[in-house]
């Protein structure tokens, strides 16, 4: 149960005054909760401020710089409102000060409040970004306009936060300090040896002094108030990963057999021999079944190292023990693909697969868990049906979940806890960089294939800007004609999809008009706002005759193989993280055929998005691809989803907090080792950080067998 005292932070927002409906509602739309997450105090305390806006500079006007902000008092002299057909003409107010003129311009004004609001002849004290225009002074929409007595209010350093439609910057202010004078004290669960080696505020003074930062610096990831509060996360995180560890590794299970017949079967119909990477695997895997431990093991491979047969080499050596193996996977296509390969050897080698879909229904569903449950099913293939309460293993004894950052650790648990004895191996596409893995998955050990199989070729990738679009189009109609098929990946699937964005970014549904009209009838679409079974129909129809060209956006990032993509072009591509770039990147290059990458960029797009297809241009390798993405991007959305079983860290920035990595890992090895059950004065403290930062699952285990 919850302590008492974390009640007031995990209250409603609507509980502070100000806060109606509609403000609930963009709340909830702003920190990213839904019907079923409330936004409570504690989301609201948890979003950090951006940046902050100095208001205390009151320059003489004739040395003030465009782009600066000024907070002066000034005459209200005249007003000139737009002439009634005055089309788009702003709405301006003649203003004097001691330091001279400077004119206030309101565009799409409402007449009555900007009466109101400046009275001629009165004074009012305004605060806004200066900038002339014809040689005069102006102000556009000032961000403050009060009463001269507030000037002194106003000279302050504001706060600046990320916003969202109906609600302002000091409204947002105003709420958080609100929510801050509800809370209190924690108890302190940092050791307190290293809190006074760091010489940290306690964790609601950096909490406090977070919001009301005296300079940017304050705001800075190295800022102690915001390396306290990253160590806070970071603590809680380590500790829930080792509970769950715990309670995984706690069963004692019984060696797998050390069983190979079914194996060199398998090996003997291989077009090709394993590489010495998957060799290397697959004898840790092996260990890891002989040890009498439950195996957790990461299996990170890039696109294309052959991960799916270093999981059937360990399906096989369960099944001839005669246990089950379930594959887990996050889409039903993917599942189909899944099936496609691993049934092709089935009668050979002697194993029963099955391939199980949320789609099945009645007396197919019921016939396929009968023989789950009777043992009559060796290798179960499916999504998250496989672990659904109607579905009884006989004895499952290993679980493979492909694509483990599309799953959270509840999902891995409930398949888990289909049986006592089932051993884990996640398998991910997605190279992860070191610090992360210890964050994401640290109860687990890792195995990397970084090995490709022979007869893959280089993808050849290109950056090539925007403007230059019709060439690469040509190239297109040049490789559809000889049969070829590419990939086309936009950012948007609708034109005015995300009003923050420009106005100039590709849309799926713009650009599948525009090539179908060009291509003609063998074009597709696919986005992730189509129902599921009709994209999935959409991708098969490209692996298959049906179409040559397929627009879309990054759904296909894990998708079926097409062996025949050679081409892949990704429109505005100084848009998505390095990780997805190359995880896009590998959709193609996936038989002996030469593939190209094109890397579409806009003319106006910055140095970090340049130093980003700089380094996709120069290496294939997943491994330092990840690494430099965070290094250039911090780790706010490295897997290119915010459904990635990475915590979404609310202080830290795992590229500028590593460090605290490492401290929060072994400190979470020391604790569990002198205090197991959290039962010490530090332990209760422990418990509060863990309810904090939404581990309540982790807790129940402890003491759990």
């Amino acid at each position: 149960m919850r302590p008492e005292k974390l009640f007031p932070l995990f209250v409603s927002v609507t509980r502070l005054n100000g806060v109606g409906p509609a403000a609930k509602t963009a709340l909830a739309r702003l920190l990213k909760r839904d019907e079923n997450s409330p936004v409570t105090v504690r989301d609201l305390l948890f979003h950090v401020p951006i940046s902050v806006i100095d208001r205390r500079i009151s320059p003489p006007l004739t040395e003030a710089e465009d782009g600066n902000i000024v907070t002066l008092v000034v005459t209200v002299e005249d007003h000139l409102p737009p002439p009634k057909r005055g089309g788009k003409s702003p709405y301006k107010v003649i203003c004097n000060s001691s330091q001279g003129y400077v004119t206030l311009v309101f565009f799409h004004a409402k007449p009555d409040y900007i009466e109101k609001s400046l009275p001629i002849g009165e004074s009012r004290a305004i605060s806004g970004k200066v900038e002339h225009y014809d040689y005069m002074l102006q102000i556009t929409h000032p961000d403050v306009i009060a009463p001269a007595a507030d000037l002194k209010k106003i000279q302050s350093l504001e706060t600046v936060y990320g916003l969202t439609y109906g609600i302002s910057n000091r409204y947002l202010s105003k709420i958080i300090q609100a929510g801050l004078k509800t809370i209190q004290e924690l108890p302190e669960w940092l050791d307190k040896h290293y809190l006074a080696q760091q010489k940290w505020p306690s964790w609601l003074q950096s909490l406090i002094a977070l919001h009301n930062p005296k300079d940017l610096a304050d705001l800075l990831p190295e800022a102690p108030v915001r390396r306290r509060l990253a160590y806070d996360e970071i603590l809680a995180s380590q500790l829930a990963l080792a509970l769950v560890r715990k309670r995984l590794k706690k069963k004692i299970t019984t060696p797998v057999s050390d069983c190979k017949t079914l194996r060199e079967k398998l090996k003997n119909l291989l077009p090709y021999k394993l590489t010495h990477g998957q060799q290397e695997v697959l004898a840790e895997i092996d260990n890891d079944l002989s040890s009498g431990n439950r195996m957790l093991r990461l299996l990170q491979g890039d696109v294309g190292s052959g991960k799916t047969v270093v999981a059937l080499m360990a399906m096989l050596r369960v099944v001839e023990a005669g246990g089950q193996a379930a594959l887990m996977v996050p889409t039903e296509l993917l599942g189909r693909q899944h099936y496609a390969v691993i049934s092709q050897f089935a009668d050979s080698v002697g194993y029963k697969v099955l391939l199980l879909t949320g789609g099945m229904k009645g007396r197919d569903y019921q016939m396929a868990t009968d023989a789950i449950a009777a043992g009559e099913v060796d290798i179960v293939i499916g999504t998250h049906a496989l672990f659904q309460d109607k579905v009884i293993y006989k004895n499952l004894m290993l679980a493979v979940i492909d694509e483990q950052h599309r799953f959270g650790v509840e999902q891995r648990l409930a398949l888990t806890n289909k049986a006592t004895d089932t051993h884990i191996l996640v398998m991910t596409a997605t190279p992860i960089p070191r610090t992360l893995t210890m964050t994401a998955f640290g109860d687990m050990d890792c195995s990397n294939l970084t090995e490709k199989p022979a007869g893959r070729r280089e993808i050849a990738t290109k950056a090539i800007p925007i403007s230059r679009s019709e060439e690469v189009l040509e190239g297109v109609g040049r490789a559809m004609a000889k049969g070829d098929k590419v990939y086309w990946i936009c950012p948007l699937v609708e034109e005015n999809e995300d009003e923050n964005l420009p106005q100039d970014l590709a849309a799926v549904e713009a650009r599948y008009i525009e090539f179908k009209a060009r291509f003609g009838s063998r074009v597709a679409m696919a986005h992730g706002r189509m129902r599921a079974e009709e994209r999935d129909k959409i991708m098969l129809g490209f692996a298959g005759n049906e179409y040559d060209l397929l627009i879309a956006t990054t759904v296909v990032e894990v998708g079926v193989d097409v062996p025949d993509a050679t081409i892949m072009v990704i429109e505005h591509a100084e848009r998505f993280g390095l990780a997805q770039l190359h995880q896009l990147r590998g959709r193609v290059g996936r038989s002996d055929k030469q593939s190209t990458c094109i890397l579409l960029y806009s003319d106006r797009c910055g140095e970090i998005a340049k130093s980003r297809l700089r380094v996709i241009r120069e290496t294939n390798d997943g491994f330092q691809i990840a690494e430099e993405d965070m290094k250039l991007r911090g780790s706010g959305d490295i897997l290119g989803t915010r459904q990635s079983g990475v915590p979404d860290f609310y202080f830290a920035d795992l590229g500028q907090h590593y460090d605290l990595m490492r401290t929060a890992y072994n400190d979470v090895k020391l604790v569990l080792h002198e205090d197991e059950q959290l039962k010490s004065q530090r332990g209760e403290a422990l418990r509060h950080l863990l309810y904090l930062f939404g581990y309540d699952e982790s807790i129940k285990f402890l003491g759990a067998g």
